[in-house]
């Protein structure tokens, strides 16, 4: 992928003169991998206005950084944001150096000191928007998250604890090839459900549970996030009603995902269905957020612009082609329970790539 991400730091480059900088030191580990292709705890990147770029890291990976990208100057050292902040490159000192302010300690950015211009998200604008091979890293992800999901269904019963049902969950990813779960493994059951991001715990599925499932797989470093809510014997009339609600309002989510749409109305076409059913007090999250080397990265469909003071991504944007997002949307009632259904999907011109594939409809066990 040598060429591949010598685009993207040119797509970088470009934008630095509008920022008034000449550089930008590039220290988010994820960026630093989307940039040069090296998967590091230890390195940064040094990107020129003119596209040429030096790497820096440790004695642990330097040889795997020449390995990765050798079109890229690679200086060993354990001090990686000190030595490029003076890194000379063809004769030339960087000039004034952009910092990735949100990525950074405070304690580095003063040890730097100088005249350093504070940019937040610069590098992730340019990661919104992905490549084929980018896509078909997380299509391979989804459907990795949907063989795991369905070789788990026949093992659901009565008696199984939540944190079982997510131990199995993740090995059976691990066995289908994952790398590793996109993120820790959510199994909410019963009156845990009302619970958006519970933690498995020790408590056993029992008939009459509707039991939510938020999981993913990654590969090659890419994450896929599907939620699923389950019931194990008949539901409950109040339970089949909730999941109509939410499966209703996450297609009219999933609808309205195209180029152009502004992130707030996407939200909008799920969330009102759920207000108008007298249930807008209870989806206090976002409709969804995009994916990629991240389990949460721009853009954020969410109602709420005031974010956008002070998180890079939630403001009003609107989608572009080639945009993977989540659409999740969900109801959940305090001691009683939730129901939550979400799949990945991609923005294209000729509507949306749904890459999670599982039924939406109620799976009754």
């Amino acid at each position: 992928m040598t060429v591949t991400h010598a685009r993207r730091r040119e797509r970088l480059a470009a934008l630095l003169p509008a920022c008034e900088a000449d550089a930008i030191l590039v220290t988010g580990g994820v960026n630093v991998r989307y940039l040069t292709g090296l998967d590091s705890s230890n390195a940064a990147l040094l990107v020129r206005a003119d596209a040429r770029a030096a790497l820096a890291t440790d004695s642990r990976y330097a040889e795997t950084a020449r390995r990765v990208c050798p079109d890229v100057e690679v200086i060993e050292d354990r001090d990686v944001t000190g030595v490029l902040a003076t890194a000379v490159l063809d004769g030339s000192p960087p000039g004034r150096l952009a910092v990735e302010a949100h990525r950074m300690t405070a304690d580095v950015y003063f040890t730097l000191g100088g005249d350093l211009l504070r940019l937040s998200g610069l590098v992730e604008s340019v990661r919104r928007v992905k490549d084929e091979e980018e896509i078909g890293l997380l299509r391979t992800a989804c459907e990795l998250t949907d063989r795991a999901f369905a070789e788990l269904l026949p093992t659901l019963r009565p008696g199984l604890t939540e944190r079982e049902v997510a131990r199995t969950l993740e090995r059976l990813m691990a066995d289908l090839g994952a790398d590793a779960p996109a993120f820790a493994t959510i199994v909410a059951s019963g009156p845990n459900g009302s619970i958006p991001h519970h933690s498995p715990s020790d408590r056993p599925l029992a008939r009459g549970d509707l039991v939510t499932m938020d999981f993913g797989a990654r590969y090659g470093g890419y994450h896929a996030d599907m939620t699923r809510t389950v019931a194990i014997g008949e539901p409950a009339g109040w339970q089949r009603e909730l999941y109509d609600l939410v499966r209703a309002a996450q297609r009219a989510g999933r609808e309205a995902v195209r180029p152009g749409a502004a992130t707030h109305e996407v939200d909008a076409a799920a969330r009102d269905l759920i207000a108008a059913a007298g249930h807008g007090g209870h989806f206090g999250h976002g409709l969804g957020h995009g994916v990629g080397l991240e389990i949460h990265e721009v853009p954020f469909l969410s109602p709420v612009p005031a974010a956008a003071k002070t998180e890079p991504g939630r403001g009003h944007a609107r989608l572009e082609d080639r945009v993977p997002v989540t659409v999740e949307p969900g109801v959940y009632i305090p001691g009683r329970g939730g129901v939550r259904i979400e799949d990945t999907l991609v923005t294209r011109d000729d509507g949306p790539e749904l890459l999670t594939r599982t039924t939406k409809e109620l799976l009754v066990l």
